[in-house]
C-alpha cells in the first residue's frame, strides 16, 4: 500500500528534497539573519522546525 503525500512527516519531505538535482539548501541557525536574491524562475520555501 503506498503512502500518501499528506501522510509523510515535514522533515522527510525536506529530506528527499535536499538530495534532488536543482535544490540548494541554505540553513540559518537560531536568531541568525540571513538574506538571500533570487534571480528566477524559483521557488522558494522556509520551513521552520
Amino acid at each position: 500500500m503506498k503512502k500518501e503525500l499528506k501522510d509523510f512527516e515535514t522533515y522527510e519531505l525536506v529530506e528527499e528534497l535536499r538530495n534532488r538535482e536543482g535544490v540548494e539548501l541554505h540553513r540559518a541557525d537560531p536568531y541568525e539573519e540571513k538574506e538571500y536574491s533570487v534571480n528566477g524562475p524559483a521557488l522558494v520555501l522556509i520551513i521552520v522546525d
